[in-house]
């Protein structure tokens, strides 16, 4: 058993800032008052103690409470991501099974029609009813759950626990160090992995957030050069547009800031460059929904050095390359106690583990040192401005329309997302491409739509008739 890490933080530093946005600034005394008020709120409407309950919003002050609010009560947290259509939400509403959704009012109109929901503003005008907020939680208790697109084009419930998040943060301020001032720049979505990682990290560290609802690039580089944060998470994308900012300002990091982890993806060597003449340190990093934020980081000194690398494994993580190659290229597996237990609905028999090994799919070598180099994520995935597509998700879409026969989608190279989808259709009768996008409009979130959609006799296949996604640009 380990504390409830809200009600820790409120009795070690109760005074010490904890949230900041837009101006305002909460301590960790009063974020705990705050969900603590909201649980209480909750168990009014109903919501029992290790429930699992669907949470929807806005990265602002509302819902990092309400988030704190269903961990004081030890429900599973499904986090919905905004960006999804009404489709891929009715899915993963019913294959968590989630007993309601409790969700920000601007956002309520994402919901499926007949969806049981709880209005953020309809929680906060509850009356409260009494209850015996648990003041220690057991490591295996699963604390949030992150839908993951997968290769069969069916996402997975991947459940989290206490034990994998304090893990994860234990490896990474072993890694990156801790001072009582830190402070963590949040523009990444707290539905996300990387979002939510940074608050718990925050609970477990005693260091404030500056949360970010949207990425304000301005603001940020300001904040960056002012060395009002310490560290911050990033991709490639919103990476170049802060070394952008800067290079305009004719600015540079302040001392203070330590740290920019990027991960979702290589980031460019150029880019690398420009930031170190910019005085702004970026580590590297690889990890996954399964495992709770980041396996391997490479250090900023080493950056130049392996270019390329995602680095070493944390300190608790390892890392082996299956049935390597005469090149040493094989599948990466990940080890350690940020690792997944396992998945839920559709997916809840699927083994996580295989003999305590993760699998994660991904292509990759281990040098002479011990760099990690990841050659191929996930085989087919398209990772595009961080987020993780899988092309078979959208071509499940594509060939539910009545008019296509077949259909492939792959990644092509895009100056400002790194990838994006481009799909090939076979037609049984004769459609006009903008209404086969019309349709995926209805179905698919934007970032997932294709940017083109090339009709074409035939697509590439094998003797097994099994769909060659890389040489469908051939």
């Amino acid at each position: 058993m380990y504390p409830n890490w809200i009600l820790q933080r409120a009795y070690l530093t109760p005074l010490r800032n904890g949230l900041t946005y837009n101006g305002q600034t909460w301590t960790f005394q009063e974020l705990n008052d705050l969900s603590l008020k909201r649980a209480r709120q909750l168990t009014t409407l109903g919501i029992k103690q290790g429930d699992r309950i669907a949470i929807m919003g806005p990265s602002k002050p509302a819902l990092v409470i309400m988030m704190y609010a269903c961990m004081h009560l030890q429900c599973e947290m499904v986090m919905l991501n905004r960006r999804l259509s009404q489709a891929e939400i009715a899915y993963q509403l019913e294959d968590s099974e989630a007993v309601t959704v409790v969700i920000a009012d601007e956002d309520v109109e994402k919901l499926p029609s007949q969806t049981t929901h709880h209005l953020f503003s309809t929680i906060e005008e509850s009356s409260e009813t009494t209850i015996d907020v648990a003041k220690e939680w057991p490591l295996q208790q699963t604390t949030s759950i992150m839908y993951t697109s997968g290769t069969t084009g069916f996402p997975k419930g991947v459940r989290q626990t206490v034990g994998n998040h304090q893990a994860s943060a234990t490896s990474s301020v072993l890694n990156l160090g801790l001072q009582a001032d830190d402070a963590w720049l949040c523009a990444v979505p707290l539905f996300h992995i990387s979002g939510f990682s940074i608050l718990v990290r925050s609970l477990l560290y005693g260091n404030k957030v500056n949360l970010y609802n949207h990425f304000d690039v301005e603001a940020i580089s300001e904040n960056i050069v002012n060395g009002d944060v310490t560290h911050m998470s990033v991709v490639a994308v919103t990476l170049e547009r802060i070394l952008h900012t800067l290079e305009q300002n004719n600015a540079q990091a302040s001392p203070k800031f330590k740290m920019m982890l990027a991960g979702g993806g290589p980031v460019p060597v150029d880019y690398l460059k420009r930031a170190h003449a910019l005085n702004l340190a970026v580590a590297q990093t690889y990890g996954m929904t399964e495992t709770s934020s980041q396996t391997a980081t490479l250090a900023n000194e080493d950056a130049m050095q392996k270019i390329g690398s995602a680095g070493k494994p944390l300190f608790f993580n390892q890392i082996r390359i299956a049935e390597p190659n005469a090149n040493g290229e094989g599948e990466i597996c990940i080890r350690g106690p940020h690792v997944t237990p396992g998945y839920i609905g559709r997916f809840a028999q699927k083994e996580a583990l295989i003999d305590g090994w993760l699998h994660t799919g991904d292509i990759g070598y281990i040098d002479g040192d011990g760099y990690l180099f990841v050659l191929d994520r996930r085989a087919d995935l398209i990772i595009s401005g961080g987020e993780n597509i899988y092309p078979a998700e959208i071509e499940n879409v594509l060939l539910t329309h009545p008019a296509v026969q077949e259909a492939g989608v792959c990644g092509i190279e895009d100056d400002e997302w790194g990838q994006v989808p481009i799909a090939f259709v076979v037609l049984k009768e004769q459609v006009q491409v903008e209404q086969i996008q019309a349709f995926c409009q209805q179905k698919l979130a934007k970032y997932k739509m294709p940017k083109e959609i090339i009709i074409t006799d035939k697509l590439p296949r094998n003797g097994a008739n099994k769909l060659l996604r890389r040489k469908l640009m051939d």
